[in-house]
């Protein structure tokens, strides 16, 4: 169920996707982790990384859409995720120079500058990264008060002023995508500009870290139409659209980072001998491990399950929208809850600067919080939650998403409007095809959360309340994060064991939200009774607990360690 580097053959690949990820991985094995943890604390740029991509064609081949591209160019988000999770496996800051050029390159192949395409594929071709201009420093990701400005000086010519803040690989770009508003007439406005121009500022990079998060700002840089992408609605759209294609990598980082940290926390675990035993022979530390793999295989088939709805999409299913910030949301919270787990067996090696574990105690902590805040991609979710209990839609079964095909939809989403309108097809589909007795509990508790939607809804107040609204989505999520569970399991043929011991968690969580619903100020008599009875206790089997633990977790001891 776990990501391998030394075992990973990728034989669902074609055979360049396969050169990609065996030769990325072959880099940071040679790298070694005494070079990668040294490069990391003294904070080192990854110009050897970027060497190799430039030298292989590794971001020209995965980021350049096929009609712009040579052999094997497309943007697949399926073998995307190989990518992303090899890079979280190694390092969130090797990572975040490939995230942030894809932020950076949506704009632009969202765009209708041909020109600018071509030239940006030629880019790709010579190594180039690119960044993502967005966010400022007094309003962060509040696009509605960018300054920002485009002002025209007429016949087709403009100047840029303002600043722009957090955005990654703004010091070696080749271009940097930048939305603005033009000065005169307010409509938005996105243009590509080059850092190493005169007029570009790279003014420091905001972060203590590898990774360059800059500050940059323009003063009076020249632009002719040549370098526009967007102006209006459609800059506007194409700034949102490109979070929802970023955002989803935010899981698979996750996903990395807790890997490698629970194979060097069960091999830590395993050899070490307390008061006359092994660390691993302690039934509490054997629950930690339990539930950390559990999330964590979690987290990795709902992740790849979102990718199926995403590649897929068209303008009539656009079920993508609520699962893909769950991938960004969910997910990198669970990568979160994993770490916690791992950290409460390794206790103090944790902290020791030559291990894996010290980066990722860090680096986890910081997906929640980048392309959109937990807070903001909840309040996203929370809007569909209507239609998808009271409002299914016909759709047709959608399989495993796996042909190595560009996926062209997620560059022409369209406008970012009526989400409310949305569809899902019907969640009981999934739920009826499983019969495994935590599956059975956690159906108790979702029928119990419709007939609280039914019957004590929120009022016009508890509505304005974003904290219980984020509460109530916080327990739809669950239902909606089972469903692709459930249809994962069927496509892949994932055995009952592993699944009842992930609705064990689902059932525990489902009732901790519960009560947290209920212990809100403004919760009513009504809406306390439902929750009370939503509090459950998932179905105990030892056997099977034991089985997962012998065969699967203890199983891991020495499969995996990187080289020095």
């Amino acid at each position: 169920m776990l990501f391998n580097p030394k075992k990973a053959q990728f034989d669902h690949l074609d055979r360049r996707s396969r050169e990609i990820m065996k030769k990325t991985i072959d880099f940071f094995e040679t790298k070694g982790k005494k070079k990668l943890k040294e490069d990391d604390h003294e904070r080192v740029w990854y110009d050897d990384f970027l060497q190799f991509v430039k030298k292989e064609g590794i971001f020209a081949s995965l980021l350049t859409p096929t009609p712009y591209g040579g052999e094997g160019c497309r943007w697949d988000t399926f073998r995307n995720m190989d990518f992303n999770e090899i890079l979280g496996f190694y390092s969130l800051a090797y990572w975040y120079a490939w995230q942030v050029s894809i932020l950076g390159l949506g704009p632009i192949w969202m765009g209708k500058n041909e020109a600018v395409k071509e030239k940006t594929a030629r880019l790709l071709e010579d190594g180039g990264i690119f960044a993502f201009g967005l966010s400022e420093k007094e309003h962060g990701a509040d696009l509605y008060a960018s300054d920002m400005a485009l002002t025209p000086m007429g016949d087709g010519q403009y100047r840029a002023d303002g600043g722009k803040y957090y955005i990654g690989n703004g010091n070696e770009a080749a271009l940097v995508s930048t939305f603005a508003k033009n000065s005169e007439t307010d409509e938005y406005a996105f243009f590509v500009v080059d850092p190493k121009h005169d007029c570009y500022e790279c003014v420091q990079n905001v972060v203590n870290s590898q990774m360059y998060v800059s500050e940059y700002a323009l003063h009076g840089y020249p632009l002719t139409d040549d370098d526009i992408l967007t102006t209006g609605s459609e800059a506007w759209d194409s700034s949102l659209n490109t979070i929802n294609v970023g955002k989803y990598n935010l899981g698979w980082a996750s996903i990395g980072i807790c890997t490698h940290a629970f194979y060097e926390a069960i091999d830590h675990a395993a050899g070490r001998y307390l008061f006359h035993h092994y660390v691993t022979d302690f039934p509490h530390i054997r629950q930690l491990f339990v539930d950390a793999y559990a999330r964590l295989c979690a987290m990795r088939m709902f992740a790849s399950r979102a990718a199926d709805y995403m590649r897929s999409a068209s303008a009539d299913d656009r079920r993508y929208l609520l699962y893909n910030p769950m991938v960004k949301m969910k997910v990198t919270t669970q990568g979160e809850e994993v770490i916690n787990l791992l950290w409460d067996v390794i206790a103090a090696k944790g902290f020791e600067k030559d291990t894996y574990f010290e980066m990722a105690a860090r680096d986890i902590r910081a997906l929640p919080k980048l392309e959109g805040t937990v807070h903001v991609n909840m309040a996203l979710i929370v809007k569909f939650m209507a239609n998808y209990f009271f409002n299914p839609g016909q759709f047709p079964e959608i399989g495993k998403m796996d042909a190595a095909v560009h996926d062209d939809f997620l560059f022409n989403q369209g406008p970012t409007k009526g989400l409310g309108k949305i569809q899902f097809h019907d969640y009981h589909i999934a739920y009826d095809s499983i019969d495994l007795p935590n599956v059975r509990v956690f159906k108790e508790q979702i029928d119990l959360l419709v007939e609280l939607l039914a019957t004590a809804a929120p009022d016009r107040e508890q509505i304005k309340d974003i904290d219980f609204l984020l509460n109530m989505g916080e327990l739809f999520t669950l239902v909606a994060y089972g469903q692709l569970l459930i249809e994962k399991a069927g496509i892949e043929g994932v055995a009952d064991d592993l699944m009842d011991q992930i609705f064990d968690f689902m059932v525990r969580d489902f009732s901790r939200f519960a009560l947290q619903l209920y212990s809100k100020t403004s919760s009513t008599d009504t809406q306390m009774a439902v929750c009370m009875r939503m509090i459950k206790k998932p179905v105990a089997d030892p056997q099977r607990f034991n089985r997962i633990w012998e065969k699967e977790v203890y199983a891991l001891k020495g499969a995996y360690r990187m080289n020095d």
